[in-house]
């Protein structure tokens, strides 16, 4: 690693690790000993180090309170099989992760830093990464903008952190799923593509609604006509139509998921057919009309498949699937946690030792 991003670590001086259960997890509610802390000011990254897990003080007026400058990644690590700990492609999300950093005018952050730091930091607490079955530790990279100032331009000054969470399953049943016409998650020539916090801000008052009537996410839909599919709630959305798997493509309104990429990869590999293209509402209509509506399950980091049980696609039409005979969501499934566990051979390079 060259010298000018070279990390100092601080070790706390008291460890909660001892009195911490690394059973029966719950997703994202508990953190690590450590963190990684990195400071951008005057053109380039500094201060790169690893810290006692604590608050962090900012200046009242910085842009990432005002402006909402603010991107940040999902990321898994595991204890495989034979006995050490693996990252799983954690350079797909480097490199998303400065895309979504072009596109909000913020810095990249160097390979060094994002993987390098990364490394590091589970290094210090590895003692940290559960090994009860549909656990992991969850890694959260992410950037704010720092600089004080009311204005809306870029900031100049900016922290990228990483912190650790050990966690279980993020749902722990099929989901229940309704159909949004009416708001809207992203649009084109806008920012649907990053990882950036506004986009799950404003998806806040649809779930919200959703859930009122009991459902547990939306399915996004394009604007303004609302008539072809986008994701499910904050997940990439994959159904089997007859003998193909359909997803939306990538057209710069949705995220360019990982374990989407992964997926169509092992699909591929398989023989399946896949298709990455527009999907009406009207063509998931008519596909559970004439029986060829087999399965529908979102995909990402967090659930990595979520079967859909439930599926609203209009107000006089409410799909109810048999999600114990989704072949194609539970073999993925499996397929994914083998790789990730050591328990096939890893083809395609995706782990990284760490």
């Amino acid at each position: 690693m060259a010298e000018e991003y070279k990390i100092d670590v601080v070790k706390t001086e008291n460890s909660r690790l001892e009195r911490t259960s690394m059973e029966n997890l719950s997703f994202g509610k508990m953190f690590t000993d450590h963190m990684l802390v990195a400071d951008y000011a005057n053109g380039k990254w500094e201060k790169v180090q690893i810290l006692p897990y604590g608050p962090i003080t900012l200046d009242p007026a910085a842009t990432v309170f005002h402006y909402g400058q603010e991107i940040f990644e999902g990321i898994k690590a595991f204890h495989n099989n034979d006995g050490n700990d693996y990252v799983f492609r954690p350079d797909m999300n480097w490199k998303r992760f400065n895309i979504s950093a072009t596109g909000l005018c913020m810095p990249e952050v160097p390979e060094e830093i994002f993987i390098g730091g990364l490394k590091k930091l589970i290094e210090v607490d590895r003692g940290w990464i559960p090994t009860a079955p549909e656990h992991s530790l969850y890694i959260r990279p992410f950037m704010i903008a720092t600089q004080a100032f009311l204005g809306v331009h870029p900031a100049k000054e900016y922290k990228f952190i990483i912190i650790l969470s050990p966690s279980g399953p993020y749902f722990g049943k099929p989901a229940a799923i309704r159909i949004e016409r009416h708001f809207t998650r992203s649009a084109k020539g806008g920012v649907g593509y990053s990882k950036n916090g506004g986009n799950y801000a404003s998806s806040l008052k649809a779930v919200e609604k959703a859930e009122k009537d009991g459902y547990d996410q939306v399915l996004w839909t394009e604007a303004p006509e609302h008539k072809n599919i986008q994701e499910v709630g904050a997940m990439n959305v994959m159904f089997v139509l007859g003998d193909k798997i359909v997803t939306p493509e990538l057209d710069g309104t949705i995220l360019a998921g990982v374990t989407r990429d992964s997926i169509i990869t092992v699909l591929n590999d398989w023989g399946l057919t896949v298709e990455e293209r527009p999907i009406s509402v009207d063509e998931l209509i008519a596909a559970h009309q004439n029986g060829t509506f087999r399965e529908a399950f979102g995909t990402g980091t967090a659930a990595v498949i979520s079967p859909i049980g439930k599926l609203e696609l209009s107000d006089d039409l409410v799909i109810e699937f048999d999600v114990e005979k989704f072949d194609i969501a539970k073999k993925l499934k499996a397929t994914l946690d083998d790789i990730r566990l050591g328990r096939v051979a890893d083809t395609h390079n995706w782990l990284m030792k760490v």
